[in-house]
């Protein structure tokens, strides 16, 4: 993917600004983290930061190492680590290694979610609505959850689920359409609601009834 390069190449230009004006304090330079950055990328909404602090863990990442290629440059990359591989990598190398950042977060944010800090981090994006409303018209603009039809990385994209109609939908933006389902998991909406029991609307009653001239329609 051509994100996180572009994260890289400004994280270059900033080096070589720093270097040239070390001298100068309090500079106005970027110091956005590679996680914000990307929780912030257009498309990305649905994410949220996972806690450093967690991903320094190993215990929680444990598996990930055989899952995601070029494992311990994409984990450098994700915790800011200065890493000297970006000169001994060629521009293809780098971007499979940009790539591998991206994929090696989403296996993390996966898991962030289903602790007390992610389900309360998802909560406040639940709260502003990040995730979208659900379409049916009588769930009345119900706030949705993300999630994925598989926990296999690449088998499905990311889907809204609705609390009321229980049922799942594709999002509205196609950015967001793009993500893989696996970084949310078919366990994160229901975990959520059994955590947080008091966002767990009624069930939706009313269903549409097709009419013709004003008559229901008569099903076989």
């Amino acid at each position: 993917m051509g994100s996180s390069l572009g994260y890289l190449i400004n994280l270059r230009e900033e080096s070589e600004t720093d270097s040239e004006e070390s001298d100068v304090s309090g500079s106005d330079g970027d110091d956005t983290s590679w996680i914000s950055w990307f929780c912030n990328l257009r498309g990305n909404e649905f994410f949220c930061e996972v806690d450093d602090e967690y991903i320094q863990d190993d215990f929680n990442l444990c598996g990930l190492s055989s899952q995601v290629p070029y494992y311990e440059y994409a984990l450098d990359l994700i915790l800011d680590v200065e890493s000297s591989h970006g000169d001994m990598f060629t521009e293809e190398q780098n971007e499979l290694v940009e790539s591998a950042a991206e994929m090696l977060y989403g296996l993390i944010h996966v898991r962030y979610i289903l602790t007390s800090k992610g389900m309360s981090a998802m909560l406040d994006k639940y709260k502003n609505y990040d995730f979208g409303r659900c379409p049916r018209v009588y769930c009345c603009g119900q706030p949705c959850l993300p999630v994925g039809q598989s926990d296999i990385p690449r088998s499905s994209t990311v889907k809204i689920f609705c609390p009321k109609c229980e049922d799942i939908y594709y999002p509205r933006s196609k950015y967001q359409g793009n993500i893989d389902g696996a970084y949310f998991g078919t366990t994160f909406p229901h975990l959520f609601l059994m955590t947080y029991g008091h966002l767990k609307p009624q069930k939706a009653s009313q269903n549409y009834v097709p009419r013709i001239f004003g008559f229901k329609i008569h099903r076989p």
